[in-house]
């Protein structure tokens, strides 16, 4: 994230206290299929509290690197569309099948960049840069955000829509003012935008309420 390791953990600690709400919720309603989505405040927020840590450390490709770049490259591709494919109506599953398809794909090859290539955490100023000699990188983060941003777009859930716009937009944003360190603040805004979850997860929980009520 920009600006400095304490910058890192404040946020950290919040998105991470968020996802533990979703969680709590999604678990409270018996929504175990919302459930991966819910906790991927909870996910994100851990990772802003692991590039605390590789601020710490100055960088460099120590053990706090290495989990950054595993959640950042090989699992996030693989977690949003899945969770998203959970989470889904059934009548919005079969659009999801590309963005699930290509994140697997994605996820098995940064899976592979990961465990055959070093990982190195540069400190730029105010930003991290993580260094890793991806292979067709364009190509890679292409399929990247059709997997994450994608799945969100394609959901038909209109918060979760709205989530997928953010990060969108967002992932616009630092391309173009942090071109070399474009992995390390797309993650840290899509962090801040999943709070959008709490929302979403109350949200759930009302229509899961209303049901109810219709059914008794």
């Amino acid at each position: 994230m920009c600006w400095s390791a304490e910058a890192d953990l404040v946020a950290g600690v919040g998105i991470t206290a968020v996802g533990v709400a979703c969680v709590v919720r999604a678990r409270r309603a018996g929504r175990t299929r919302d459930l991966p989505l819910a906790a991927l405040p909870l996910l994100l927020g851990a990772h802003q509290l692991i590039e605390a840590a590789v601020w710490a450390g100055d960088g460099g490709t120590g053990p706090a690197t290495l989990a950054w770049a595993v959640i950042a490259l090989p699992l996030l591709p693989l977690w949003v569309p899945v969770g998203v494919a959970l989470a889904a109506p059934p009548r919005a599953r079969p659009r999801l099948l590309v963005p699930l398809i290509t994140g697997v794909a994605t996820a098995a090859v940064l899976s592979y960049v990961l465990a055959t290539r070093e990982v190195r955490a540069d400190i730029r100023g105010h930003t991290v840069g993580y260094v890793v000699g991806l292979p067709h990188a364009e190509l890679l983060i292409a399929a990247y955000l059709l997997a994450t941003v994608g799945s969100l777009l394609l959901s038909r859930d209109r918060a979760l829509i709205g989530l997928g716009a953010l990060v969108a937009v967002g992932a616009a944003v630092c391309a173009v003012l942090w071109r070399t360190e474009f992995v390390s603040t797309w993650c840290a805004v899509a962090a801040a935008c999943s709070v959008v979850l709490w929302r979403w997860t109350g949200d759930r929980d009302a229509s899961t309420g209303a049901a109810g009520l219709v059914r008794s």
